[in-house]
């Protein structure tokens, strides 16, 4: 994630002079470097020295170890720091870094990667204005940004489009495969499979009509799309769904008081 927002911000023509990142294994500082001409060091701290802004793209689990170790670092700096760790609270971060530092907690998603991710973003009290602006610069770089006026509500960011990248990827997978049981070639069920999906989000992005309105429109009375839609529903596919965001959302509640304790 990390790597997308590098190549997002150098893609909007920020120099690449002003960007560094840090990373413990060698052989990635030196991919860095090669792939993105952009500073690299071994640890955090000579990385975030006079830094203006701090991006945490590190595994929730280390969370705590890194931001204990880099607090001396930032203590008078005060940087926007921005979290792009899953489950852990701005509460959790500022007992680690600071009760005064300003903080801003992400949930992108991994389409990020091609530039088509979806983010949101919550701020702390400490956050001024430019801040904001900034933090919200770097996510826009990969993709569309909404601010979350409620730190809660990112659980069900989370469950909606955190983990939703795989909830497609398993309805794709599942009719890529059922296509081919039908008898089409592998490629031509990937293919038509794929590009159904991206002509399916791209029509909804670009319309001004909802998904139930859309749906309807291409669900004539008595053809092939309402008899699915019927057998879908038939199987109860709303409650699957709802139990299934349900679940994720809970599971978030979880990991961020377990992954809060430092």
């Amino acid at each position: 994630m990390a790597r997308s927002l590098i190549g997002g911000l150098l893609n909007d023509h920020y120099p690449a002079a002003k960007l560094c990142a840090a990373d413990p294994d060698e052989g990635q500082r030196q991919q860095l470097n090669a792939a993105l001409g952009i500073a690299t060091h071994a640890n955090n701290s000579d990385a975030c020295t006079d830094a203006d802004i701090i991006v945490l793209a590190v595994k929730p689990q280390i969370m705590a170890g890194a931001c204990q170790a880099l607090a001396p670092v930032i203590a008078d700096a005060r940087p926007l720091i921005i979290s792009i760790a899953a489950g852990i609270q701005t509460t959790s971060l500022k007992n680690w870094l600071g009760d005064s530092q300003a903080i801003v907690r992400t949930m992108p998603n991994t389409p990020s990667l091609v530039g088509s991710g979806a983010a949101a973003l919550f701020a702390s009290k400490a956050v001024n204005d430019e801040q904001r602006q900034q933090a919200e610069s770097i996510l826009r770089a990969v993709g569309l940004t909404l601010w979350l006026k409620d730190e809660a509500d990112m659980d069900a960011v989370t469950a909606l489009s955190g983990s939703g990248p795989a909830y497609f990827f398993l309805l794709m997978e599942l009719m890529q495969k059922i296509g081919e049981e039908m008898g089409l070639s592998r490629e031509a069920a990937r293919l038509l499979t794929l590009q159904t999906g991206f002509g399916a989000t791209k029509m909804a992005l670009e319309s001004e009509l909802d998904c139930a309105e859309l749906r309807r429109r291409v669900t004539s009375p008595g053809g092939t799309t309402e008899q699915a839609i019927n057998k879908l529903l038939d199987g109860n596919i709303d409650n699957l769904i709802d139990e299934a965001l349900n679940a994720a959302r809970e599971r978030a509640k979880e990991l961020a008081t377990l992954l809060g304790k430092s």
